[in-house]
């Protein structure tokens, strides 16, 4: 049974990365998505470095753990970062959310061919609706006039990048504090980001509306500050289907906040494909399930 703090920052997170899916949206209409995620990421990364200094928090990374908090960065942070901005780039945000949270199927399979989990029949079941989901999807894209069928692709890799890394954390021996890990997994992402956006994008303006500026805001001390925190926290402590619980409505939210910050309709397909994902997660964490 979780606690009722546990239960606020399950309903918190939801909320934060709904919202945050047409949030990028919006943000991409002024700045790259390269140099978008290098600048909001790299603030979100600083000023929780700052905050927790100043709290208390030991954040130096020992020599020992570099390769360690390395490995965990590059699926975990600048893979899913990485290929989820490509993908929202290419569809409607509504779309990519509920793309990107097939994360937790993806846990299944690659905890199966790769760390030995059983693959059960429930697994198989869950699945079976993720792909009929991103089936729906890619089919619609590929039939629609200004279909873009390689956003869906971008946003799997994403998921898949996403769910290795939850599975290497909870195998991870590292010591160090939940708020040390983030805020490095985070600095080593964001130079690497930098790195990319100065090889592959033009050097941007940096002269943003203030709606833009809020954006960038929501994305580096919302995205890359609390909800951040929150994630790496649960996917180090908590039961794995309690963490994979927090981000079932997250495509919902997605839907709904995208039609009010950017103004995509949601079709009916949208919905279908978000409750095939919504009923595969539901599935494979055992959700109904008698004991």
């Amino acid at each position: 049974m979780l606690s009722p703090r546990a239960l606020f920052l399950l309903a918190l997170l939801t909320l934060c990365w709904g919202i945050n899916w047409p949030m990028m949206k919006f943000s991409l209409r002024e700045l790259s998505p390269l140099y978008f995620r290098a600048t909001a990421m790299s603030a979100g990364a600083l000023g929780l470095l700052a905050w927790y200094s100043v709290k208390g928090v030991a954040m130096k990374l020992p020599r020992a753990s570099w390769w360690p908090v390395l490995l965990l960065a590059a699926p975990n942070i600048f893979g899913w970062h990485l290929f989820s901005i490509l993908g929202v780039q290419e569809l409607a945000s509504g779309r990519a959310a509920i793309l990107g949270f097939t994360m937790p199927i993806w846990t299944v399979v690659l905890g199966a061919l790769w760390f030995g989990q059983p693959l059960t029949r429930r697994a198989a079941l869950a699945v079976a609706c993720a792909s009929a989901a991103v089936a729906l999807l890619v089919g619609h894209e590929i039939t629609a006039i200004a279909g873009r069928p390689v956003g869906i692709l971008w946003m799997q890799v994403a998921a898949v990048c996403w769910a290795l890394g939850t599975l290497l954390i909870r195998r991870s021996k590292l010591t160090l504090p939940t708020e040390a890990l983030t805020v490095w997994m985070m600095l080593i992402s964001s130079v690497a980001f930098w790195a990319l956006a100065l090889a592959l994008e033009p050097w941007p303006t940096w002269q943003f509306s203030r709606p833009m500026v809020w954006s960038l805001l929501w994305a580096a001390f919302i995205n890359y500050g609390a909800a951040q925190v929150i994630w790496v926290g649960m996917a180090r402590k908590l039961p794995p289907a309690a963490s994979t619980f927090a981000i079932m409505a997250v495509p919902l939210v997605g839907i709904g906040a995208a039609a009010l910050l950017v103004g995509e309709v949601p079709r009916l397909l949208d919905y279908v494909a978000a409750a095939f994902v919504v009923v595969a997660i539901a599935v494979s964490v055992g959700w109904g399930k008698r004991t």
